[in-house]
């Protein structure tokens, strides 16, 4: 929308209050500010409510609006009169205003900093969290107009909109005069506040996912009439999952009296279909897509897998046609899938979901997988396929333009069908997103990612995003802290997924190896070693090993306290007539399982090489398991059944087959006792609450918001129809190298759960000795009234005075231009001294020569001088420095930077080029907590010198990690600081000192995830 010329042009229309938004339902609406076009749109808006909301409203009955409250409520100056609405289909479900007030109740302008707000909401779209959306969105513009509170009268009865008030999360007080309610809310965010709205972004975007995976009713747009074309082939897979809701084809071309295709009715459009479709799926030429848009749009179509591709993979003019649909389906409460997707599927047998272009479905399981490539998700359906582990949910989002893999997080969080989270990425939306849901998913359950275009620089073809410049390493070392297992390829998370889907998480990292193979046991034991675990030796059982010794050693290596978990070796074995054997596999296998299921939950991985029989009989394991029980044919919900882990479930582990190429036979194994990572027990007493009732074939999403800080535990059982299939399942791996690398992924996983249910915290020491306003002062001094936008680096002496006010001393250094200047300032300073230079291509260059330390006297203070300018130039070139030399220690770097996808990250090294030319540098989010400074310094390769290596005396490594907590507080109060290095900071065996530092000050880059909720748009 754009302003009129009614409107003051020194206020001109704020573009930047536009915002997508997901309801409480999980649909889409748009909110922006009211314009003086928007006097009929109001007028029809308000014919539409009741009597009843209008008597809330205005607290008298006001059945129409007068052209002079028109005029009002459509003419504002966007800083002391503000209007917003909320929009579907372009027009009007919801309005709120503020007027800005004085003391007295009475209009005002600035400095006044309160503001009186109302809202009204049109009736049929009450209880969609509506004005709780727009609560967060008026409330972020009255801040950025320096409006500090607002108040508000509401009727007694009107308990719906005091509710919104009530569950704002903002700090208010509330009297009751004249027979209303007198709220008073300060808008100033508080924890609480930003705990509910996050909660509230959750539930929705869940739901929305909710909604695009389990439709009561599909339609396929671009079927073609003859057999083969993509709106064909997904029709077919449609039907052959047997999904449980209703299906259409649809095809402009159709003639009047096509009645069916592959048995389905057919129509020309969606509007002629003439009852809800939830979900439609379009196959069309992307010139044709809006059309199709608008049809779904006004027929109520609540989502859409956009398979089309001509988007934004095809340069500038696709980029903007992938703009213009984002921009039609959410003016029409959709979201959107793709464009250029592969599809999505939902193996829940109360919904059976194959939109997508695979002609079959995976088997259910307890696996959650989202890719941004089809061709990847391709792959990793048949790694899945071939080991018979199954999905809950596979979802391949192409140029994911709306729908990303944020909100799958947000889905998988709750959705008691899935155990581990599988994705596939290549660029990242919004990092600082997908950081803090990765954590709070990766605290409930396990989330294992890939990250393709990780060198290039760019984001792939397709991807409207914004670039994150933050090298690859920091993107690891992020996610870590998050608590998400990083892998590099997707056969190695597969190789994870099947391992955490089926097997309780180690308590430890000590690894039992037995089998009949000694030569491969020590491969076992070698890799073990390499990946960080501690294996106990291995036991060769011998080639002549039954599969009851077998069954015996495993039994003995679980009951086994001193060991976390098991890897199980096999090779062929030669056989009383010299013949290799591979022996009865599924003996073998019965075996493991058996000692598996009765002994203590442990994890337990088999590494086979050669052996077609065991292979074979993996297989078959899966296929001789009891068939889920018989479910209605009609769509609707099932009922839950115990929980994993009650009385009653099969104790029975099932072995998978090796990735070795071999394609497994299908069945559904039966439940297991055995605690999978996503199923931790349930909480007594406790049951999730719902929305609304669920309507047929879609399984609730849980919409009880949790406590601030405290994370759901998912509580809702697998139905009768559906057991875990992958709970108990013993991984099998065609090479040691490939299990121990994912036993050593679960390993760190698991102590990440551990730790993460104590968080860390900030010493409150730390506030006595910060001084947080006069730091501010002081940017705001240096910045000035009209800062550079690409900011300004901070002199020396200004650099200093900055870090002081967080308690960091940077020890002086003074200019010596000549010899005399030098000699003078070592007398100042104190003898012994450093002298330094400290021209760019010098600085902290020590190899070069530009460094001389303990320089006791005079004299040999004046041969330094001569020497290092005959060495490496003129004086005015080299800008020596003279300073205090410091207790001995180890040298190391400190540095904080803000990228502005990212956010703030703190980083920490040792100082020096060994260091810097291998990457051997570790970094955490800010702020960081008091756990995240000790492994900060912990988790570097040569962390070890800082713990007396090789009989040296240990550093102070208390000392460094108050100094990082202190950095990671001045970059986290002050967002103008964005960038800070110390270095080198030389850590003694008491205490440290910082002999160098360099800051860069520019206009804080604008935070979208401290705003209100809004989707994105690239």
């Amino acid at each position: 929308m754009e302003p009129t010329p009614e409107q003051s042009p020194h206020h001109a229309y704020p573009d930047h209050w536009e915002a997508d938004v997901v309801l409480r339902d999980g649909g889409t609406a748009r909110i922006r500010p009211i314009t003086t076009d928007d006097a009929e749109r109001l007028v029809s808006f308000y014919e539409q409510v009741s009597d009843e909301s209008k008597y809330y409203r205005f607290f008298a009955p006001y059945p129409r609006l007068s052209a002079r409250d028109v005029h009002r409520f459509t003419h504002h100056d966007y800083v002391d009169r503000v209007g917003l609405a909320v929009t579907i289909g372009g027009e009007f479900i919801a309005t709120v205003r503020y007027d800005r007030i004085d003391g007295q109740g009475r209009p005002a302008s600035a400095p006044a900093d309160e503001a009186e707000v109302a809202f009204l909401v049109q009736d049929a779209h009450q209880g969609r969290g509506v004005a709780s959306a727009l609560l967060e969105h008026i409330a972020a513009v009255a801040r950025e107009r320096g409006i500090r509170r607002f108040a508000a009268e509401v009727l007694p009865a009107n308990n719906k909109m005091i509710k919104v008030f009530r569950d704002a999360g903002f700090t208010q007080q509330r009297s009751f005069e004249d027979g209303s309610v007198h709220l008073t809310l300060d808008l100033e965010p508080t924890a609480e506040s930003l705990a509910v709205q996050r909660a509230r972004e959750q539930r929705a975007e869940a739901r929305s996912v909710q909604r695009l995976l389990a439709p009561g009713s599909v339609a396929v747009i671009g079927v073609g009439r003859a057999p083969g074309g993509v709106g064909r082939s997904v029709l077919r897979n449609l039907l052959g999952s047997g999904f449980t809701g209703r299906a259409y084809a649809v095809n402009t071309s159709f003639d009047a009296g096509t009645g069916t295709v592959e048995g389905v009715p057919a129509h020309r459009s969606v509007s002629e279909i003439g009852e809800q479709v939830d979900l439609a799926v379009v196959a069309v030429p992307a010139d044709r897509v809006p059309a199709v848009v608008a049809d779904c749009g006004e027929s109520g179509v609540q989502g859409l897998v956009v398979l089309s591709a001509g988007y934004a993979e095809r340069g500038a003019e696709g980029r903007e046609r992938q703009r213009e649909l984002v921009r039609q389906a959410r003016s029409y409460g959709m979201r959107i899938i793709g464009p250029n997707a592969f599809g999505i599927i939902n193996t829940a047998p109360e919904v059976r979901l194959n939109a997508s272009l695979a002609p079959e479905s995976p088997k259910a399981g307890r696996i959650g997988l989202f890719t941004q490539s089809g061709a990847i998700g391709i792959a990793v359906l048949a790694g899945l396929h071939r080991r018979s582990a199954g999905l809950s949910a596979f979802i391949s989002a192409g140029n994911r333009a709306d729908v990303s893999g944020n909100d799958f997080l947000q889905y998988w969080y709750e959705d008691p069908g899935t155990d581990v989270a599988l994705l596939y990425l290549e660029s990242l939306g919004n990092p600082r997103k997908f950081t803090r849901l990765a954590r709070r998913t990766a605290a409930v359950k396990p989330v294992v990612v890939v990250k393709g275009a990780r060198h290039s620089g760019t984001n792939p073809p397709g991807h409207a995003v914004p670039v994150s410049r933050i090298p690859d390493a920091t993107v690891s070392a992020l996610m870590r802290q998050a608590g998400v297992i990083r892998v590099d390829t997707v056969t190695e998370m597969v190789d994870v997924g099947v391992l955490l889907a089926g097997q309780p998480l180690p308590d430890g990292p000590r690894v039992a190896i037995l089998g009949n193979s000694e030569s491969l046991g020590l491969l076992t034991y070698d890799a073990c070693l390499a990946e960080g675990l501690r294996p106990r030796p291995p036991r060769d059982l011998t080639t002549v090993a039954s599969p009851q010794d077998f069954r015996n050693a495993l039994a003995e290596a679980l009951a086994d306290r001193t060991c976390d978990a098991v890897i199980v070796t096999a090779i062929p074995w030669v056989g009383e007539d010299g013949e290799a054997e591979t022996g009865d596999g599924e003996v073998l296998a019965a075996a493991l399982r058996e000692a598996a299921a009765t002994g203590p939950a442990k994890p337990v991985a088999v590494v086979h090489v050669e052996m077609g029989g065991l292979a074979q009989a993996l297989a078959a394991a899966t296929s001789t398991a009891a068939p889920p029980a018989h479910r209605p044919s009609g769509p609707g919900p099932q009922a839950p059944s115990a929980a994993p882990g009650a009385p009653g479930g099969s104790a029975a582990r099932i072995l998978a087959p090796a990735s070795d190429g071999r394609t497994g036979a299908p069945g559904d194994p039966a439940p297991s006792t055995t605690r999978a990572p996503g199923h931790p027990a349930a909480s007594p007493g406790r049951a999730p609450a719902a929305e609304g009732a669920p309507s047929p074939g879609r399984a609730p999403v849980s919409e009880a918001a949790p406590s601030p800080g405290r994370a759901p535990v998912s509580e809702a059982a697998p139905s009768p129809g559906r057991p875990a299939p992958d709970a108990g399942r013993i991984p099998a791996y065609p090479a040691a190298e490939r299990a121990v690398r994912a036993l050593a992924e679960a390993v760190k996983y698991a102590q990440w759960r551990r730790q993460a249910a104590t968080p860390g915290k900030v010493p409150e020491f730390l506030d006595d000795t910060i001084d947080e306003h006069g730091t501010a002062a002081l940017i705001g001094r240096l910045l000035g009234p009209d800062p550079d936008p690409r900011g300004r680096p901070l002199t020396h002496d200004e650099a200093c005075e900055l870090l002081a006010g967080y308690g960091i001393a940077v020890r002086p250094a003074l200019p010596a231009p000549d010899p005399e200047a030098a000699v003078a300032a070592a007398g100042q300073l104190g003898y012994p001294v450093a002298l330094k230079t400290t021209a760019p291509h010098l600085r902290h260059r020590a190899d070069l020569g530009g460094v001389r330390l303990d320089l006791a006297g005079e004299n040999a203070l004046r041969r330094a001088y001569d020497e290092l300018t005959d060495l490496l130039g003129n004086p005015a070139e080299l800008r020596p420095v003279v300073q205090a030399m410091a207790p001995r220690g180890v040298d190391t770097v400190v540095r904080a930077s803000i990228d502005a996808a990212a956010g703030a990250v703190l980083s920490f090294g040792l100082a020096g080029a060994p260091s810097e030319l291998l990457g051997d540098t570790a970094h955490r989010l800010v702020p960081a907590t008091d756990r995240d400074a000790a492994e900060l310094i912990r988790s570097i390769k040569a962390a070890p010198v800082l713990f007396g290596w090789r009989g040296s005396a240990p550093a102070d490594t208390a000392a460094l990690e108050e100094l990082l907590l202190r950095v990671s507080r001045l970059v986290d109060d002050h967002p103008e600081v964005v960038s800070a290095a110390l270095e080198p900071v030389v850590v003694a065996t008491q205490g440290l000192t910082v002999l160098g530092a360099s800051v860069r000050l520019a206009p804080p880059p604008a935070r979208s995830d401290l705003g209100p909720r809004r989707l994105p748009s690239y």
